[in-house]
């Protein structure tokens, strides 16, 4: 009797084993976020940190030609003529990582088994971090918003990012960046309505060491993404120069 009942017993204990074993659920970090104390209210928020990052020469002549749409270098305030090449917000090219988070406009985190997708109100772009284990794609070459991994790290989603494209700004502030930008992300949940990204930036062409900030999401269960197409407001950046000279 006691062989039988061990028996019969060994396989009910079996799934209780297993499950033991199973790792641990990743934390939800799903839903509509909206950047806290940011360019919605003011146009306050233009860079991660509140003083000049530690520029290389390369990249302070870089940024002296640069004019973004607001702060205290806003084409609105010189006579510089609104031109491609200086001013990064003309047209509908993306933002590109990090500086879409600066972006007035929120995004929804949608988590899946081994991806996070960044759906992003700001024309709809989207970005992929996958959470598989699978390395870097240096197949696709340089990109707007790079090649963007992640693991765990207790409750916080760890994201390396490289391959990102010279094509953008690091921030709204015209700060630039060159091709070997390496972009690390730490975001954790610190609270049912809070969500923290601590980042992290290094490129020795632009930077003579790493920099970075923290931006604060609050999250908004009852908004869902609208559209926003970016090409109905291409005017915009001109809308505003006129207005500050007074034009019609």
């Amino acid at each position: 009797m006691g062989l039988l009942w061990l028996a019969v017993a060994a396989p009910l204990a079996l799934p209780a084993v297993l499950l033991a074993q199973q790792p641990a659920a990743a934390p939800d970090l799903s839903g509509v976020w909206n950047l806290r104390n940011s360019p919605q209210t003011r146009y306050l928020s233009y860079s991660f940190m509140g003083e000049e990052p530690p520029m290389t020469e390369w990249a302070q002549e870089k940024f002296k030609l640069t004019r973004p749409s607001f702060g205290p270098r806003s084409f609105k305030d010189s006579n510089d003529p609104v031109n491609p090449t200086t001013l990064n917000t003309v047209g509908c090219f993306p933002p590109g990582t990090p500086r879409i988070y600066l972006q007035p406009f929120p995004m929804e985190i949608i988590q899946t088994p081994g991806r996070l997708m960044l759906f992003y109100e700001f024309n709809h772009f989207i970005r992929q971090i996958w959470t598989d284990g699978r390395p870097h794609n240096t197949d696709l070459g340089n990109t707007w918003f790079g090649d963007s991994i992640g693991k765990w790290e207790g409750d916080t989603l760890v994201v390396d990012t490289i391959g990102i494209n010279d094509k953008s700004w690091i921030d709204r502030a015209g700060h630039p960046h060159s091709d070997q930008l390496h972009v690390v992300e730490r975001m954790k949940r610190t609270d049912a309505a809070t969500l923290q990204i601590d980042l992290t930036f290094e490129d020795a062409k632009a930077y003579t060491k790493p920099w970075g900030g923290r931006l604060i999401f609050q999250r908004h269960p009852t908004w869902n993404i609208t559209e926003m197409v970016c090409e109905d407001n291409v005017n915009f950046d001109e809308f505003l120069k006129n207005e500050a000279k007074g034009a019609k």
